[in-house]
């Protein structure tokens, strides 16, 4: 699971390889599509086009084995702020004092799966962080209320 910001594409491997690629918006957006047809004509006339590709895998690649090495290295806590952070960057808003709305509803599931961890573990972590008003929730919707103690857990 990724998320991805505008002007960014989804997909590239399933145009390459002939598979399919799902995508779900989690806000209103406007997205194009291209047949693999098109795509391979458009890539015979265009050599940017394969360099943009190379490079948007090459950074798919990098994102990927980041991932690896935080399942495989990071505490369950590091996990989760790395995950919270992430969806704070692309759907967060900024509420003062340094705090971060996400303007997103996220299920503990869906949070679970982004952080690579078990829903319980979620639960636990997330009571102890609300406890200490590190992360708050209200109608659905998460608050980071101390960023620097998130990211301290990425240290760890």
């Amino acid at each position: 699971m990724a998320i991805l910001g505008p002007g960014e594409i989804a997909g590239e491997l399933a145009i390459i390889d002939g598979r399919s690629a799902s995508v779900f918006a989690l806000k209103d957006c406007e997205l194009s599509f291209i047949s693999r047809k098109n795509f391979e004509k458009c890539m015979r006339q265009n050599r940017e086009i394969c360099d943009y590709l190379i490079t948007v895998l090459a950074s798919r690649l990098r994102e990927t084995d980041e991932a690896l090495a935080a399942a495989s290295f990071l505490t369950v806590k590091a996990r989760l702020a790395r995950a919270l952070l992430n969806l704070a960057e692309f759907l967060g808003e900024e509420r003062g004092s340094g705090r971060i709305l996400i303007h997103h509803k996220i299920k503990r599931n869906d949070l679970a799966a982004m952080a690579g961890v078990a829903a319980e573990n979620v639960s636990r972590v997330m009571k102890d962080w609300m406890q200490r008003h590190v992360v708050t929730r209200s109608s659905g919707y998460y608050c980071l209320e101390d960023i620097a103690a998130l990211k301290s857990q990425l240290r760890s």
